[in-house]
């Protein structure tokens, strides 16, 4: 019987391929290099006999403890074994599981039977004999007990060696043969294998190493000193592509919107938008050394000049991840230490929302979908940039869709697909603006029309002439509030009396980060802050009594400690009446048509954000954070309002 013998190298765990040697004579690989650390193979070491080892050929404790703890000849491939305790699965389905990386497995376990990853954790423990921990802790340094590309390729962690010197360890998969043989061999201790909550994990191999730190790795650059410079260029540009990679990979895994890569004196920053707050990502400590090259290969991604550095330049990526392609577009700047690049991502097969989703109480959708059933006019939805303003136009369409309806889009880009809608982008290269679009969509007999921006003067005349003569037409506009479309309009040289004849409704609206549902709890606010709250959202004191309904984030794995996972919408609803009809004939200013307005009783935005708090939904930091402007971060602290940092 043959005895397998590993051949340890730091390019065993990477996708690097080394050049062959021609001699009859096979020199075995080294195990030196394989740890982050060189020191770690010293002669004083637990295990000497396999870290001070030049040779693993010649290193008898590897041999000794798979002869003793193995009885088969070689390694078996990851998915040989597994899911064969969970019999009743679909080959399909077993198949799509073991595809996908080990941190997502379980999730996607858990979708298939409509039930919460921990929850699914646990059975998996129990069908495989494994301890599921909720909590662990790691030790001061773990890649002393096991290397750093071994705990990027398997996603484990080394938690601590136990009094009968074994290596305990957290995975969020339950283990193989060949994860055990590795970690016998590479640490020279048996492994003792527990559970652990994927997206946790992951998140403590990130806060740990940073991104991608694996990847770029020193010694891959500079092995043994036995390759040429052709095969280090090789392996830096394979180390640089796989980084790129895992950077956005990681991005869409926390639902980021969008990467900036931001180049300062000692260090190369990179941060995720999530949820409409920017969070620093964990990066390798080395990675400005390879600042170079990051950006060079994302120039190269996108279509861009990667010589050209002076000046701004645009492109865009088409990414592929898992079933969906996702569409990145891509800026660069030039700053003071390199280029500055931002990647805004966005997914073609993302589902739209519909109008609960959006946030929506029922008395403001009633008002919403009275209007959408009228055959002709304007309704607006305005609200700064990246305030779901397009995500509320396409669950509006998808509400009225029907049969006899013939529905027509224009967007910059086509962010959500709906079915039986015809949806059309504009192409500013070829002065295919919305304006243009506009104008040959009103020939194309469309009974609703949906145009995803008016920039401008041309624009909006179109759109109000067109839902002068019998269509329904949608749009966006930059603007703080509701009234502050009127006058927007006025200021675009649109006249009055065709404003006041056309618009039938304005929507203003923001986006508040959602509450986790895993870990909120009451809030600690005493009565007299939260009547102080009370008083900056214009609501009355008597609310208090709501007081119990309140809740305050907290922070957990499953939010990477944020305390908010997603967002909802809070709206301010403006319907055209006959007193504003007649302010907007003659010109008024915005606080005037506002004072009108809340006198018929159009709901605000702190009041909405009121509504989403009692809810359970949201918080009030979060509510006066976006739905009052002269609220900022920074607040000082014995302010009753002090907004509560979670990056």
């Amino acid at each position: 019987m043959s005895i397998f013998r590993p051949k340890f190298t730091t390019s065993t765990f990477s996708s690097k391929k080394k050049k062959k040697k021609k001699s009859a004579d096979h020199k075995p690989i080294k195990i030196k290099g394989l740890n982050s650390d060189p020191e770690d193979f010293s002669e004083d070491s637990d295990n000497d006999e396999i870290r001070g080892a030049e040779d693993v050929s010649k290193a008898p404790v590897v041999n000794e403890i798979i002869k003793e703890n193995y009885n088969f000849d070689s390694f078996k491939v990851d998915r040989d074994s597994d899911l064969d305790w969970w019999p009743d699965l679909a080959d399909l389905d077993r198949l799509n599981i073991l595809n996908a990386p080990m941190e997502d497995r379980a999730r996607l376990l858990a979708s298939k039977y409509s039930k919460p990853v921990d929850e699914i954790m646990v059975e998996i423990g129990e069908k495989t004999n494994l301890a599921y921990l909720e909590d662990f802790e790691l030790p001061e340094n773990p890649t002393k007990l096991l290397p750093m590309r071994l705990i990027h390729n398997y996603s484990c962690l080394p938690v601590k060696v136990d009094e009968q010197d074994k290596l305990c360890l957290v995975t969020p998969w339950p283990p193989t043969e060949r994860m055990s043989r590795w970690v016998y061999a590479v640490s020279g201790r048996k492994p003792l294998w527990s559970l652990g909550f994927p997206e946790k994990i992951s998140h403590a191999i990130t806060e740990n190493f940073g991104i991608g730190a694996d990847s770029l790795d020193d010694s891959d650059l500079d092995l043994d000193g036995e390759d040429d410079a052709q095969d280090d260029l090789e392996d830096q540009n394979a180390a640089i592509i796989r980084f790129v990679n895992e950077v956005i990979q990681k991005a869409i895994l926390d639902r980021a919107t969008d990467i900036h890569f931001e180049p300062h004196k000692d260090t190369l920053q990179i941060r995720y938008r999530i949820d409409g707050q920017l969070v620093p990502v964990r990066v390798p400590d080395n990675l400005r050394s390879f600042q170079d090259a990051i950006i060079s290969r994302i120039k190269i991604m996108s279509g861009i000049n990667i010589s050209e550095k002076r000046r701004p330049q645009g492109g865009r990526i088409t990414f592929s991840q898992g079933q969906s392609d996702l569409d990145i577009r891509v800026s660069t700047l030039p700053t003071l230490y390199g280029e500055s690049i931002s990647l805004r991502l966005l997914n073609e097969k993302s589902q739209p929302l519909s109008m609960q989703e959006l946030g929506l109480l029922g008395v403001d959708e009633r008002k919403i979908v009275s209007i959408l059933e009228k055959p002709h006019g304007i309704v607006l939805v305005t609200g700064p940039t990246g305030s779901g303003k397009s995500t509320s136009l396409t669950a509006f369409i998808r509400r009225i869709h029907k049969p006899e309806r013939r529905i027509m889009t224009v967007e910059d880009p086509v962010e959500y697909e709906v079915a039986g809608i015809n949806q059309t982008q504009v192409n500013a290269e070829i002065g295919f603006n919305f304006a243009s679009a506009l104008r040959e969509i009103l020939r194309q007999d469309p009974d609703v029309i949906m145009v995803g921006e008016i920039r401008d003067r041309e624009t909006a005349d179109i759109a109000i002439r067109a839902s002068l003569t019998g269509h329904l037409v949608l749009s966006t506009l930059h603007t703080n509030d509701a009234p502050g479309a009127i006058t927007r309009l006025i200021d675009m040289e649109i006249e009055p009396f065709l404003i006041a004849s056309s618009v039938e409704m304005v929507i203003a609206q923001r986006l508040v980060r959602r509450l986790c549902q895993k870990c909120a709890m009451p809030t600690e606010k005493s009565e007299r802050e939260i009547i102080a709250s009370l008083a900056l959202l214009d609501t009355e004191e008597s609310e208090i009594v709501h007081k119990d309904k309140i809740l305050q984030a907290v922070g957990c794995p499953q939010c990477q400690n944020l305390g908010y996972r997603g967002r909802v919408g809070i709206f301010e609803l403006m319907k055209m009446s006959d007193p504003i009809h007649s302010l907007v004939i003659k010109s008024a200013s915005a606080p005037d048509i506002r004072e009108v307005a809340l006198a018929e009783g159009m709901s605000t935005l702190q009041g909405s954000g009121w509504s989403q708090i009692k809810r359970g939904l949201t918080t009030i930091e979060e509510v006066i954070r976006y739905a009052d402007g002269f609220v900022e971060e920074g607040t000082p602290e014995n302010s009753d309002v002090n907004l509560k940092g979670k990056e």
